[in-house]
């Protein structure tokens, strides 16, 4: 039931074993119980939802900054998401609000064991959770794996009236005045 909870609130299902969402959506044993979550994955720096019994953790101490080197997990995130999936379970992959580290994160996922293109996988996730919108420097980084392992790059980095953006977002700020 993709899309559960409406995208725009605490999570989204994203694909038949993952949902992406919010730190508050994780804290809660009741929805975790009512989404089967047999793994949770926090991207934040606070690792608070590590005692919720029968929930295998993995911890990604990672800030939403630019600067972060998320992409030192995309690896390690989107196997996990995978060996998960292979054992029929479901995965909660969730930052602080569920729209950049998070994101990022699934859009990895995407990109390496659905094998999608960053574009294809920005369209899926957005249609999901439409609250989505990694950091400039994350966006670099999912370029460069999209790089490594399709050998080519659907987006691409460009200036706009608010710095630099991917392509993907082009047409909505556009005529946008920069403060």
């Amino acid at each position: 039931m993709p899309g559960k909870a409406g995208g725009l609130g605490g999570f989204a299902q994203v694909t038949d074993c993952l949902y992406v969402g919010n730190s508050k959506t994780a804290n809660d044993s009741s929805v975790m119980r009512s989404l089967s979550i047999t793994c949770i994955i926090n991207a934040t720096q606070d690792a608070s939802n590590t005692n919720i019994p029968s929930i295998d953790y993995l911890h990604v101490p990672v800030t939403d900054d630019p600067e972060s080197k998320l992409c030192d997990y995309f690896d390690v995130v989107a196997d996990k998401i995978q060996r998960v999936s292979d054992d029929h379970g479901h995965v909660l992959l969730h930052c602080n609000a569920g729209v950049s580290r998070s994101a990022t994160l699934c859009l990895a996922y995407l990109m390496k064991h659905r094998r999608l293109t960053l574009a294809e996988a920005h369209v899926m996730l957005k249609s999901h959770r439409p609250i989505v919108r990694p950091n400039s420097g994350f966006w670099r980084q999912l370029i460069e794996y999209e790089h490594k392992l399709h050998g080519k790059n659907t987006v691409s980095m460009i200036n706009s009236p608010v710095g630099l953006i991917p392509d993907l977002y082009e047409r909505e700020t556009r005529g946008l005045i920069p403060l």
